[in-house]
């Protein structure tokens, strides 16, 4: 692969690693999502525990994010990305470790880094933004997205065909998933490393003279001071969170709903419906992409990032009042995908548009550390609804965020507005 020469060069160079990498090395999430908290309820014996591998994952992509970006505005994105796939690597050989020694702690220790694979893929979505033009930064960054679509779906349904490893290599069976996730992330990262060059971050700071990182740079209070300081970065920081809390609080105890529903946890005909449902829910988060980034770019990255959140409300309330009737739950996990799809699509769009280049790697650090400790803490507390008053009080709960999201959306949205009525007079 002859080495670019022209930004427009780059920057397609720069898609094509970047969704190549993201096909294979999304393989362990979805892994961990279909399979962390029922082995949490396996490994701890306690219900209210369920949402703690989920709460792991969040974690750690939450501790990782701010780490990542100030790797990358230091050392570019391709070292920042590599990294943190090395480490998320490291987390799938830990998950393999817990089944062995049926041990909750180390599946807690190997969830957090998993979560690290979360961090690089929203990184990812951004790293691809570093070039492009203004008028196609949704759809560049959507297509990015897009490309988890393989991995992330596949990703639940390695349970079968993990099994089916698993006692070729004489492992339990479901630490055979994790083994598939941790090659797919060896290939992600391999590809990141060789290919992703020049560094599509180091190219955006020559092209802008961009000064030296300062001290004290890239750290949660300086991305949550540029954020706070600009409206229409904080509103976009909003919906990301918002969706993102509805999504996984909902998603995370769906797998042990689909468990009691079907009596029997460990069945292969059980894991296979998980499977699916997680799959068809994270197609809905990631198929559609490149249509909400083209919306994105259409509409208007607040139209869109709002009417994600809609969509996010409605999916929860259809799934905790429809929560007798599989096919519903099921119907409910797309649509929630899909909302949170717009959100994010547009809500990241919009946040990088919002700020100039020199303080936008700082605020995407700290937007993507919030919404992954939200979303951790969102598992968290699922597990404890779940636990007192069962899946329709999780739909109810998380409905409930969602409007306070909307309505904080709403508010700095007329407030930008008004903001900007006053300097056109």
């Amino acid at each position: 692969m002859s080495t670019p020469t022209s930004t427009t060069e780059i920057q397609r160079r720069v898609r094509i690693v970047l969704c190549c990498a993201q096909v294979v090395s999304s393989l362990g999430n979805g892994s961990t999502l279909a399979l962390g908290s029922i082995l949490a309820v396996e490994l701890s014996g306690d219900e209210a525990l369920a949402g703690t591998a989920t709460t792991a994952l969040g974690l750690g992509a939450a501790l990782a994010a701010v780490p990542l970006a100030r790797l990358a505005a230091a050392r570019g994105r391709r070292v920042a990305l590599g990294a943190g796939l090395l480490l998320a690597i490291a987390g799938t050989f830990a998950m393999v470790g817990a089944v062995l020694a049926s041990s909750y702690a180390l599946l807690a220790v190997g969830s957090l880094l998993v979560g690290v694979a979360t961090a690089v893929n929203l990184q990812a979505r951004f790293a691809v933004t570093d070039l492009a033009e203004p008028q196609h930064r949704g759809r560049d960054l959507s297509l990015v997205v897009w490309a988890i679509t393989v991995g992330a779906v596949l990703g639940p349904n390695t349970g079968r065909p993990g099994a089916a490893l698993a006692n070729v290599l004489g492992l339990p069976t479901h630490a055979g998933a994790f083994v598939i996730s941790a090659a797919g992330m060896v290939v992600g990262g391999t590809v990141i490393l060789l290919f992703l060059r020049p560094d599509p971050l180091l190219v955006r700071r020559r092209l802008d003279d961009a000064p030296p990182m300062a001290k004290g740079a890239h750290t949660w209070a300086a991305g949550a001071r540029i954020v706070a300081a600009h409206p229409v970065a904080l509103a976009a920081v909003v919906g990301l969170v918002g969706a993102h809390a509805t999504m996984v609080g909902v998603m995370s105890m769906t797998p042990l709903h689909i468990a009691h529903h079907m009596h029997d946890a460990g069945s292969p005909d059980t894991l296979e419906i998980i499977g699916m449902t997680i799959s068809l829910h994270i197609a809905g988060m990631y198929a559609l992409s490149p249509v909400m980034g083209v919306l994105t770019d259409r509409f208007g990255a607040y139209t869109v990032t709002a009417g994600g959140l809609v969509g996010t409300l409605a999916a929860a309330l259809l799934a905790g009042f429809g929560s007798a009737h599989l096919p519903v739950v099921t119907a409910a996990l797309v649509l929630l995908g899909l909302g949170w799809s717009a959100a994010s699509v547009a809500g990241a769009t919009m946040l990088t548009s919002a700020l100039p280049p020199t303080q936008r790697v700082e605020a995407q650090g700290f937007g993507d550390a919030l919404v992954s400790l939200v979303g951790a803490l969102s598992a968290a507390l699922a597990g404890i609804v779940m636990g007192r008053v069962d899946y329709l009080g999780v739909g109810i709960a998380y409905g409930a965020v969602t409007v306070g999201a909307f309505l904080v959306l709403l508010a700095l949205g007329r407030r930008t507005a008004s903001r900007s009525a006053v300097t056109a007079s």
